[in-house]
């Protein structure tokens, strides 16, 4: 099954139950299931980094650029502070989407520490406290649906 991206950002994953082999009636009658992840929950930024894969699975792996990394951090920033969280005015003044969203898809696929790093580094270069990873990804994710 795929990963679905609910539109409050959570995502709808499948979860394979464990084996029991015990009992052929206990096999037959377990089968996949599926669970809501939110930012901020073990396995979110993975399956994320998953879900981001589904929307074009022939694309290379993502590659990140200083300028492109630099956008990226001002995106997130933008939405970050922005009062109602809007994404799509924010992308109106990008130069390079592709560069910014290849340089969040990076962050993705190191998993919730380069989530909290690249938080960090925004952080320092834009002011301000960090954001908590699960924003973060949140925002992310929604950057990333909005250019997709």
């Amino acid at each position: 099954m795929d990963i679905v991206r609910n539109a409050d950002g959570s995502l709808v994953v499948t979860v394979e139950p464990d084996r029991n082999r015990d009992s052929e009636e206990a096999e037959e009658a377990m089968s996949a299931t599926t669970r809501i992840l939110h930012p901020g929950e073990g396995g979110f930024e993975a399956a994320l980094a998953e879900w981001d894969l589904q929307q074009n699975p022939d694309r290379e792996p993502a590659v990140s650029t200083a300028n492109g990394r630099q956008e990226a951090m001002a995106i997130v920033h933008t939405v970050a502070s922005s009062p109602d969280h809007a994404v799509a005015p924010v992308m109106d003044g990008v130069e390079d989407p592709e560069a910014s969203a290849e340089a969040l898809r990076h962050v993705l696929v190191g998993g919730v520490h380069s989530v909290e790093a690249f938080a960090a580094e925004i952080a320092e270069a834009e002011g301000g406290a960090p954001l908590p990873a699960h924003e973060a990804t949140k925002i992310i994710g929604e950057v990333l649906a909005e250019l997709d």
